[in-house]
């Protein structure tokens, strides 16, 4: 299977913005520790790898989320695959860097 390109945005919900920004860390921090890879900007965190384990990285750090302390998320994502090849970070940003 080829590597995807994922965009997360985890937002816990009806918190106050010191409590939200340490729940996301939790968030990132799932992130982080996968193996994948990932680059985090101002708005979401961009992951790369194989579809399936790049989407039970997403459910892992949704589940962070809530042990972190939200009760309700806003979960925004971004996907791009392609059939025969592989998606990559660096096809997109390495222009910029």
């Amino acid at each position: 299977m080829n590597n995807i390109n994922l965009a997360l945005q985890i937002l816990p919900y009806g918190l106050p913005k010191d409590k939200a920004y340490a729940i996301v860390d939790e968030a990132i921090n799932v992130i982080a520790t996968s193996g994948l890879k990932y680059i985090v900007c101002p708005f979401e965190t961009v992951i790369e790898g194989p579809y399936d384990k790049v989407m039970q990285t997403v459910e892992t750090a949704q589940e962070a989320a809530f042990a972190a302390g939200a009760e309700d998320l806003l979960v925004y994502m971004k996907v791009q695959r392609s059939r025969s090849t592989d998606v990559a970070i660096t096809d997109k940003m390495e222009k910029y860097q």
